[in-house]
């Protein structure tokens, strides 16, 4: 890759878009206006000279060109926010109050939130970079130069990282607020029959319990629409494209209006945990603000199940 592509203002617009799922909410999240992550995007694109972008209807996607160079620049980018992370612990000593922490764009406020609010009042000095990633694989984890835990949809295992369970919680139906099926309290398997389909890659857990249990209740589902960020797949759910399963937490944290979530049946469990890199000793405020962690990770995702089971009894 020639030098200029080398630019990170454009890379890390590129990275906000597709973590948001839109220009605006990119610009939101860099604080930029939307005509400036517009342009650096288009200035990406010429550069590289092949279409990142589909466009319709003023509205952006990854071209499977886009989403090559996305995967890899997504690592370029990563290897540059560890070298950023590795000078500021220089400059500051490491601290003992200071964490840094490797989380899915849709943990961090959910099941992060919390825990930084209590740490910080309990402890002052207390400070923290939180650091978001899409796709948290071994590989990825430990490309990064320096966190002191993570949390992220298991299963993720390697000798580098000990991880631990965190909570748990289901698959849910989405799907826009007049689609036939919103009418159900609970969409099983072999309510998907004859709809549309918006699915997830083939390797993700939720694709692989979809197409089990479809296979089970003798469904094959019409996978019409297909997107890797899960963001992306409930926005186009939302949109009226078809019928998708999601992670709650993910639903919960799309910039989706009009999408209505269904618990989903036979359950298609998804498992959180807690890790933490085995190179480097567990300071004691790693182990307090994991503590946090678990306690906030297991109320949200038990009010999250009990909503869904109370309108499921309720239909």
């Amino acid at each position: 890759m020639e030098a200029r592509l080398h630019n990170l203002r454009s890379l890390e617009a590129l990275r906000a878009f597709v973590e948001s799922g839109s220009v605006s909410q990119a610009a939101m999240r860099l604080g930029r206006t939307q005509p400036q992550v517009g342009r650096l995007l288009s200035s990406l694109e010429r550069e590289l000279g092949f279409e990142l972008f589909s466009r319709e209807n003023r509205r952006l996607s990854l071209t499977a060109e886009g989403l090559r160079f996305w995967q890899h620049a997504e690592r370029v980018l990563a290897g540059h926010d560890g070298l950023l992370r590795l000078a500021d612990g220089i400059r500051q000593g490491r601290k003992a109050s200071h964490l840094r922490l490797l989380t899915a764009p849709q943990v961090a406020s959910f099941v992060l939130g919390e825990a930084l609010r209590v740490m910080a009042a309990r402890v002052p000095e207390f400070s923290a970079i939180v650091d978001t990633r899409i796709r948290l694989d071994a590989e990825t984890v430990l490309e990064q130069e320096h966190f002191d835990m993570g949390v992220t949809v298991l299963p993720l295992a390697h000798s580098g990282l000990k991880v631990e369970p965190l909570c748990e919680v289901e698959a849910v139906a989405v799907m826009r607020r007049d689609h036939p099926l919103a009418r159900l309290p609970q969409v099983a398997a072999a309510d998907l029959d004859g709809h549309d389909m918006v699915v997830t890659h083939p390797r993700s857990l939720l694709r692989q319990g979809l197409e089990q249990r479809c296979r089970d209740a003798g469904v094959t589902p019409r996978h019409r629409f297909e997107a890797s960020n899960g963001v992306v797949v409930c926005q186009m759910a939302a949109l009226g494209l078809g019928v998708a399963l999601a992670d709650p937490f993910v639903a919960r944290s799309s910039p989706a209006p009009g999408m209505v979530m269904r618990a989903f049946a036979p359950a298609i469990p998804l498992p959180y945990g807690v890790f933490f890199p085995t190179w480097q000793p567990r300071a004691g405020i790693v182990d307090e603000f994991a503590s946090l962690v678990a306690q906030t990770a297991r109320l949200e995702a038990d009010t999250l199940m009990r909503n869904l089971r109370r309108r499921q009894a309720s239909g």
